[in-house]
């Protein structure tokens, strides 16, 4: 059972670290510069995991096995983390701004694993859906 709730726990503290940090970001530093002093220390602390992991695969190998999809999740990352700063600069409350966009993003996937990819939706599924979508008018109503 720990092999599938540490990687829950995982990315709960760090998304909560990430929101936390993210709402702090002085308004008059540019955000772009700011998320490549964040990837410089992205990187460095990735390389430091994989090498400490690669269990005698070199780096060249390694790179060797790589696809589209990394360079794809780097430029979904920057859209990621900008949209977020930009959220926070604009007065979006730290309460809410996460909460409508990860509301929105887990109905969107649902939405996507049904058309794209086949899967199955329940009852219980779409009546969840549903409650997202009231959720998400309900915390963004003024």
């Amino acid at each position: 059972m720990w092999q599938t709730v540490w990687p829950l726990l995982l990315v709960i503290a760090s998304n909560t670290t990430y929101h936390l940090i993210s709402n702090r970001t002085p308004a008059q530093v540019n955000p772009f510069l700011s998320l490549v002093v964040t990837y410089l220390v992205s990187a460095a602390v990735a390389l430091a995991l994989y090498l400490a992991t690669a269990g005698g695969s070199g780096l060249a190998q390694g790179l060797s096995r790589l696809n589209w999809t990394s360079a794809a999740l780097g430029l979904a990352v920057v859209g990621l983390e900008a949209g977020f700063l930009y959220m926070y600069r604009t007065g979006w409350a730290i309460s809410v701004a996460s909460l409508t966009a990860n509301l929105a993003v887990a109905v969107l996937l649902l939405v996507i694993g049904v058309l794209c990819y086949h899967e199955g939706m329940s009852v219980r599924q779409l009546f969840g859906a549903a409650l997202c979508v009231a959720g998400l008018i309900l915390v963004n109503y003024k």
